[in-house]
């Protein structure tokens, strides 16, 4: 089966789930009927979010111990100045909209009731971005597989003397806390210092960055077997799930419909407009052809709602069909997968004015340029996660003094533009692996011919050139890999596992 047929079935498995939603509110489902039907949905999440560890660490030390150090700093720098520059832009872009359209009326805050009351939470901007600089040094790697910190302010009682009075008051003491979820911004920083090592030992080295080759493409044909034509279905499953749960559909479709509108329309020109401008201007190749490319990713963040989910996906459709170096691509995606959410940042922006708005308060040139900057900080904090933006927005509204319960009336609808503002992030991930690589092509062009002349102490070359990882990755992902004794770790357990794997698996008699 091919890739279009993939693509196809992708495409289809999005459509019948809505269908199926819709078809399952008329015959009214008990909520345990509900459970079973999007339970493949959510075994497709769970195999997803197994592979973001494993595949997030092997990739970037891989990806990091074949780049030279000097040349990889210059396209982290392009990346990151990529990143910073379309994040904010999509935040502005929001933000014209939302002014533009104003969909914010007070009248529904007092004329329909939250589904859900938001707990009150006190955030500060300086909490926020001291929580994402120590979630970057986590003190425990084993626990940063599961936990990360975060500042919390808990209630603590204080006695208070005053002649012969006493009086008992309650004080806010910021904590720190560690909550679950993988610390994934922390795992990146390590994952790129020991690789970039890895690569600069030499050949003393080499067992270990094989290793972590090795690992990868183990773990990209597993997400190929078992995801990724496992997909189809599973996201049928988790939208009609979605749709059958809201209780009231129509009220509010009524209800949020012109902030939908709001969001939806800043979403499309962004990636519309704003991303393949860029592409274009930069790269002077057609974006569309680019975008083809990359629709099984975005179709699949359509329906996961998960930009890191979506990681071996996007790996896939750069590597194969854009045909984009994975030394490039291991790194910029998964940084980007963390760091770059435009969506996210032009979400919450539309989002905090459109309370603003609900309360009848009237924002200033000062708060709406908090808004632009706050909203992209709090993007890059977010996880890539499904409606991690709903937590982040604790933060822009804090900045601007709005009353945070009013969040829960975005609960309703936020899975649904939770999943677009994710294929937002997804796709600009993918517009700046294509950036960065037209940018770098031709140091990675000079890297690979000076390795080739240089080689190992042992008279034989270090074969990690684009076209031979690249081939490597293709073979991996269509099932047919041809490896030598020569080329296997002898490390662990891994050695005869991975030796059982090829010759009852891979190995191809040529």
């Amino acid at each position: 089966m091919g890739s279009n047929m993939l693509l196809a079935l992708t495409i289809g498995g999005v459509l019948l789930g809505l269908g199926l939603g819709f078809l399952g509110r008329l015959a009214d489902l008990t909520p345990q009927s509900i459970t079973l039907i999007s339970f493949p949905g959510e075994l497709l999440m769970r195999m997803l979010k197994m592979f973001i560890l494993p595949l997030i660490i092997s990739s970037l030390i891989a990806g990091m111990a074949q780049l030279d150090v000097r040349r990889s700093g210059r396209i982290g720098f392009r990346a990151l100045t990529y990143y910073s520059i379309t994040t904010i832009l999509a935040a502005i872009v929001g933000i014209a909209m939302v002014l533009m359209i104003h969909p914010g009326n007070p009248q529904i805050k007092s004329t329909v009731a939250a589904v859900v009351k938001a707990e009150e939470t006190k955030v500060s901007t300086i909490d926020a971005i001291l929580d994402i600089i120590r979630n970057m040094l986590p003190e425990n790697l084993v626990q940063a597989c599961f936990q990360q910190v975060q500042t919390s302010y808990v209630k603590k009682k204080v006695v208070v003397i005053s002649g012969s009075v006493n009086q008992t008051e309650f004080v806010l003491e910021p904590t720190l806390v560690y909550k679950d979820g993988t610390n994934v911004m922390g795992m990146i920083v390590f994952c790129i210092i020991f690789g970039v090592l890895a690569g600069q030992i030499g050949p003393r080295g080499k067992l270990m960055v094989d290793f972590f080759v090795v690992l990868n493409e183990i773990i990209m044909k597993l997400v190929t077997i078992v995801v990724v034509w496992y997909s189809p279905f599973g996201i049928m499953c988790l939208i009609a799930g979605k749709i059958m749960s809201i209780t009231n559909l129509a009220a509010t479709a009524q209800m949020l419909g012109l902030y939908m509108v709001t969001v939806v329309l800043g979403l499309m020109i962004h990636a519309i407009i704003t991303l393949p401008l860029i592409y274009w201007f930069i790269t002077r190749k057609n974006p569309a052809v680019f975008f083809r490319g990359m629709m099984q990713a975005w179709v699949t963040a359509l329906g996961t709602a998960s930009s890191a989910a979506t990681l071996p996906l996007t790996f896939r459709c750069l590597e194969e069909n854009n045909k984009i170096d994975p030394r490039v691509t291991r790194f910029v995606v998964a940084v980007g997968a963390t760091v770059n959410m435009d969506g996210t940042a032009l979400y919450e922006a539309v989002a905090a004015i459109f309370i603003a708005q609900l309360n009848g308060i009237s924002l200033g040139f000062v708060e709406v340029i908090t808004v632009s900057l706050t909203a992209t900080l709090a993007s890059v904090g977010a996880a890539s996660i499904p409606s991690a933006a709903l937590v982040t927005m604790l933060l822009v509204l804090t900045a601007l003094g709005l009353p945070t319960n009013d969040i829960s009336l975005l609960f309703a609808i936020d899975w649904m533009l939770d999943r677009i503002r994710t294929s937002i992030n997804v796709l600009g991930d993918g517009y700046g692996a294509g950036i960065v690589y037209h940018l770098s092509k031709a140091e990675l062009d000079k890297m690979d011919e000076e390795r080739r002349l240089e080689g190992l102490e042992t008279g034989k070359p270090l074969d990690i050139t684009t076209e031979s990882y690249f081939n490597k990755v293709k073979s991996i992902s269509s099932g047919m890999l041809s490896v030598s004794s020569q080329e296997l770790p002898l490390v662990f357990v891994l050695n005869i596992f991975y030796m059982y794997m090829v010759r009852n698996n891979f190995h191809r008699t040529v």
